[in-house]
């Protein structure tokens, strides 16, 4: 039996916004057969719904994470203080729930004097029990954990880990390492998205959604997948988002807006072009079956007669064109990764320095790579910053905040840490929706286990 106790992520003078009381029964090899958990989750005085419905109902998804655990005994309760209420950004839910599985990985494996990676290893779910469902009720439609496993390994030099350690103590600091194996749930439950796409006269094609952007630079993966429909310079795409008179759907949340709103891109822009050849079939008085696309110009199959994409907008009776389309995702995406930390401590002052931090991630087929570098490494500062750093502090005679502006509030910076090694497997394509992507917002699992 392993058990941890948990008491962490932005506490307060007081109480805790999470307490955690974990337990885990394993056989002697190792195998988890049961995980009880008992948490206590402060949602602040006046409480939202989204902001119980976290703790209560999206963290247990994941409670069993990437690991084929049979049974679990949940008791979560959501508690009214007398601070701020609480609500979702980012993943939230997720990574505690992470946390806890986590830990009680490292717990196991210390009492069982096992590696924690192998320990992660003996009760990941295999590729053939997909479609795997979760004790929870949650369906996984695919994955390779044990692969991003290995290659996080190799990536982070697990099996260097005791020079550096050695090394590390010969300048006199202590230095420590964790490990997360984890998943995330994405798509918001929130499964279908329609996307409308003009063409007009003065050269444009417009995409219209009702998703927005809110510094996940959506607006430049849809370029890029409207980009490889129509074959233009991507100068001549633009995005309009937020507009309610001309798009409705659910929106930007859970991590769904290239997961939905991405696929639907795809499927009206592929949608144009075939009633672009409508038009262009009678414009050029040719059988809609001859017509062909390419790069922005519409031809006749084995003649030079053609009709550029632009010039066929200009010929209609507003100037331009437009196709609506939609996309309807079958199931929630499972995006998936291995993280390794390693810090050092210097025992004189507590000083905590990140020197290492290597991941490999599976979020399916990526659009934009840049953009999801970013996702990522971002995401792992922020988990960074809620081990080390952040808190919020109230006053405990008067309920005043004290951390209540970023002058107070330990915010990590960029220039903390730079040496990030982020690799991505797109091997294993996402079966629930047309692009094969999986969604990622998580801040971090923020893994960590003592110095030693």
């Amino acid at each position: 039996m392993a058990s941890e106790r948990v008491e962490d992520f932005l506490s307060s003078s007081h109480g805790r916004d999470l307490v955690s009381h974990a337990e885990m029964a394993l056989d002697a090899q190792g195998k988890v057969l049961a995980v009880r958990i008992r948490s206590l989750c402060g949602v602040g005085a006046s409480p939202t719904n989204a902001g119980i419905a976290i703790p209560l109902v999206v963290g247990p998804w994941v409670t069993t994470s990437i690991y084929d655990i049979p049974l679990i005994d949940l008791h979560i309760t959501a508690m009214l203080t007398n601070c701020a209420a609480t609500g979702p950004y980012r993943g939230a839910g997720r990574p505690e729930a992470i946390y806890t599985i986590e830990r009680l990985m490292d717990a196991a494996a210390r009492e069982l004097k096992l590696d924690p990676a192998e320990l992660r290893r003996r009760n990941m779910i295999r590729p053939e029990q997909f479609p795997y469902t979760n004790p929870m009720a949650q369906v996984y439609d695919c994955g390779q954990f044990e692969k991003m496993l290995d290659q996080g390994l190799a990536l982070a030099d697990w099996a260097g880990y005791a020079a550096r350690r050695e090394a590390s103590k010969a300048r006199g600091r202590l230095r420590g390492r964790g490990i997360a194996t984890f998943l995330e749930w994405t798509g918001g439950n929130a499964l279908e998205e329609n996307v409308q796409v003009s063409i007009t006269a003065d050269g444009f094609i417009e995409l219209v959604s009702a998703t927005q952007a809110m510094g996940q630079g959506i607006a430049t993966s849809y370029v890029q997948l409207a980009h490889d429909v129509f074959g233009v310079p991507i100068e001549r795409i633009r995005v309009l988002q937020g507009d309610t008179d001309r798009s409705n759907g659910f929106g930007s949340a859970g991590s769904r807006s290239l997961f939905t709103g991405g696929a639907a891109v795809r499927v009206a822009s592929e949608r144009t072009i075939e009633h672009g050849k409508q038009l262009a079939a009678q414009a050029l008085e040719a059988p809609a079956a001859d017509i062909e696309y390419r790069a922005g110009r519409f031809n006749v199959t084995g003649t030079d007669l053609g009709i550029g994409l632009f010039e066929l907008a200009a010929r209609q009776p507003a100037s331009r064109f437009a196709v609506d389309g939609s996309a309807t995702a079958g199931a929630p995406s499972w995006p998936n990764a291995c993280h390794v930390c390693e810090v050092e401590i210097d025992p004189a002052t507590g000083e905590v320095q990140i020197v290492a931090y290597a991941s490999i991630n599976d979020i399916g087929r990526i659009v934009s790579p840049t953009i999801v570098r970013g996702q990522v490494e971002g995401g792992a500062v922020q988990g960074i910053g809620q081990a080390l750093s952040e808190q919020v502090v109230y006053d405990r005679d008067s309920g005043q905040l004290l951390s209540a502006s970023f002058m107070d509030y330990a915010l990590p910076h960029a220039d903390g840490f730079r040496a990030f090694k982020t690799e991505f497997d797109q091997s294993v394509p996402c079966l629930t929706n047309g692009l094969g992507a999986r969604a990622w917002a998580s801040s971090g699992p923020s893994a960590r286990r003592r110095p030693s």
